[in-house]
């Protein structure tokens, strides 16, 4: 897909979460443990979500939760949320929600060639629940077509 690093920081398996918000958080965190953002950005990725709706949710059982870039973002990278429970983000064909992947990106044109990327490994649905059911972030990374990087 990408050369997009993810290191095993950026990936939690089987997160326990009450609601969106928190799966977001959690995705959030895994980007700050990464080092491509700081902890500021998972405030914002909320914020999108209130502000417009659950369009974050682009496929059955999976969230893509990301801001605009800004001073909170350090680089691009990714990071990866299975849930164990799924969770209700309030979109109205895709919910509930089993993957949060979380995006950050420091421009303009790196945040619409990655969701590009991403769209491409998510054509085939049955990759959602592959990661949904993985028990290591290799196998994640697998699924994705993404490299360790730094922290693994």
């Amino acid at each position: 897909m990408t050369t997009t690093p993810l290191p095993d920081t950026a990936v939690v398996l089987g997160a326990d979460v009450d609601d969106w918000r928190a799966a977001v958080r959690e995705s959030g965190h895994a980007l700050t443990r990464a080092k491509v953002t700081r902890p500021e950005y998972t405030e914002r990725m909320i914020g999108v979500i209130e502000e417009f709706g659950a369009y974050v949710v682009i496929a059955p059982g999976l969230a893509l939760a990301h801001a605009r870039p800004g001073p909170d973002v350090l680089g691009e990278g990714l990071s990866v949320v299975t849930l164990a429970t799924p969770v209700d983000f309030g979109h109205p064909h895709n919910d509930p929600v089993r993957v949060v992947i979380g995006l950050a990106v420091s421009n303009a044109e790196e945040h619409v060639a990655s969701v590009a990327r991403l769209a491409n490994v998510f054509n085939d649905l049955g990759v959602i629940d592959r990661i949904a059911s993985a028990t290591t972030a290799d196998e994640v990374r697998a699924l994705l077509g993404v490299a360790p990087g730094s922290g693994a």
